[in-house]
């Protein structure tokens, strides 16, 4: 027998999600351009803060995206990427995230400066997949709590039905870095 997920359920499941994500964060990740077969190396230091549906950071993302009712709770990660090759300018940046339901809500897209949409589901407590799409374009998104101190990440961008790149990332808490 299927069980299907209440929205209390899938809200539940992002609300612990992004709390036990909380910290900061060693990322190294490699995105593979797949016509080409070109290869960039980017190590980023994130930091990811859990939000109380009552914020003021989800209040204004609620506006920017018109919606009647208060997220439930969100996430605000900031990040300051090196890339390693080919080398590229260091970027700094951050991106606000809010759940309702089986959406969340973004403040930027990854390729868009404009609020975006996702839909998220769950494959086990610890696994949440996203699927974006905005203009032409299609991110499969997987994230994966493994222990206490690690993620792993993959991302598939796709275009016109296309798979066009893959980013795959492995990401440590910083308090494992130190012990």
């Amino acid at each position: 027998m299927i069980l299907t997920a209440t929205v209390q359920d899938i809200e539940a499941q992002a609300m612990a999600f992004f709390t036990h994500s909380v910290g900061n964060w060693l990322s190294r990740r490699r995105y593979y351009t797949l016509a080409s077969g070109d290869t960039q190396e980017v190590v980023s230091d994130i930091n990811i803060e859990f939000l109380n549906a009552d914020c003021h950071d989800l209040c204004e993302l609620a506006k920017r995206h018109e919606l009647d009712e208060s997220l439930v709770c969100g996430a605000k990660v900031t990040w300051e990427s090196t890339y390693i090759s080919p080398s590229r300018k260091p970027s700094v940046g951050s991106t606000i995230f809010g759940i309702r339901g089986d959406i969340m809500y973004r403040d930027r897209g990854f390729a868009t400066p404009k609020p975006v949409t996702a839909l998220y589901q769950f494959t086990g407590d610890r696994t949440m997949v996203l699927r974006t799409e905005y203009n032409g374009s299609a991110f499969e998104e997987e994230l994966k709590l493994i222990g206490e101190n690690y993620r792993t990440r993959q991302t598939i961008i796709s275009r016109a039905g296309a798979e066009i790149m893959i980013g795959q990332y492995l990401e440590t808490r910083c308090s494992a870095l130190a012990a």
